[in-house]
């Protein structure tokens, strides 16, 4: 579905992008994360055919955004960070200018605005004015608009920047009915939005892709972590992981009444913890605890953050 190659984006001398390249089939849900400043709006907007990169090459559907772009646009629905509604028009009159500007037959236009209304929620809301909404309600207003035309492509910014904790839970359930239809991309530098709602992160910062991988694949490691009592056997424990196949090193760190070991493998994401069972059952090991270590999502985009310095 978009297809993007080196992309980078000079504005006089700032790098806004840095040869971004990245690939999203068709069905997939992803998070564009990034701190404030990271490129993220400069991405969408060249996706979107609003500005032209410096170089590079970006595709929507088979379909040069340069080159074809009112084609690349007829794909997509967009909702920008603040949507674009008029309050003094009602939901049922805003849908309809936007069903014109979207060249929908007129003899379809009302089957659209009433299967968008329903998609979102809007069905018991459509002859009140924009204006008399809450805030929730606008944001569903303008995911209306995005969905309108049965978009390919549904690119969102910030879709719950400023909403309420109930708001924010309903927008992001709508999200994921939305993606059944259409590829997603929610353009986020909330953490924990991306983890609602999305299955893949590309993570952006100062410019560059630093992380582009499933959310079950950033948060796998080969780190296995075993707790176990206070006793005789410490020396030996701590060998005998040594010796497990794939392992690199074993950390030790003592507590007052048990002591730990980080059990670090050389695979990404294997799972050490069925051969130190094995060897702790043979061995008749005081055994406390035995976990598979993970990343959360926070660590990492912290890492990246710490080692690149940040958005602008």
């Amino acid at each position: 579905m978009i297809d993007v190659k080196e992309l980078r984006k000079n504005y006089d001398d700032v790098v806004a992008l840095s040869d971004v390249s990245f690939s999203i089939s068709a069905g997939e849900v992803i998070g564009l994360l990034g701190p404030n400043g990271a490129g993220k709006t400069t991405l969408m907007k060249i996706l979107t055919g609003f500005i032209h990169p410096s170089s590079g090459t970006a595709s929507i559907g088979g379909f040069d955004v340069l080159n074809d772009t009112e084609k690349v646009q007829e794909m997509i629905g967009y909702l920008p960070e603040n949507a674009p509604i008029y309050p003094e028009l009602t939901v049922q009159s805003y849908l309809k200018m936007i069903a014109e500007l979207r060249n929908i037959p007129a003899n379809k236009q009302r089957d659209r605005i009433g299967e968008a209304a329903i998609a979102v929620g809007l069905v018991d809301r459509l002859t009140k004015p924009i204006g008399t909404l809450s805030k929730g309600y606008r944001q569903r207003v303008g995911l209306a608009q995005a969905i309108l035309h049965q978009p390919k492509l549904l690119i969102l910014d910030e879709p719950t920047n400023g909403l309420d904790p109930t708001q924010i839970v309903e927008v992001r359930r709508l999200i994921r009915s939305l993606s059944k239809n259409s590829t997603v991309m929610v353009s986020t530098h909330i953490l924990s939005e991306v983890e609602a709602t999305c299955d893949r992160a590309l993570i952006i910062i100062r410019g560059e892709l630093k992380a582009d991988a499933k959310l079950s694949e950033i948060s796998a490691t080969a780190q296995a972590l075993l707790t176990v009592g206070r006793s005789e056997k410490e020396s030996e424990i701590k060998t005998s992981l040594e010796g497990i196949s794939g392992v690199v090193r074993v950390d030790r760190d003592e507590r007052s009444d048990a002591v730990m070991f980080r059990v670090r493998g050389s695979g990404d994401g294997q799972d050490l913890c069925p051969q130190i069972f094995t060897l702790a059952k043979a061995h008749d090991w005081p055994l406390h605890e035995l976990r598979h270590e993970t990343k959360t999502l926070e660590s990492v985009f912290n890492e990246l953050t710490a080692t690149v310095g940040g958005g602008r």
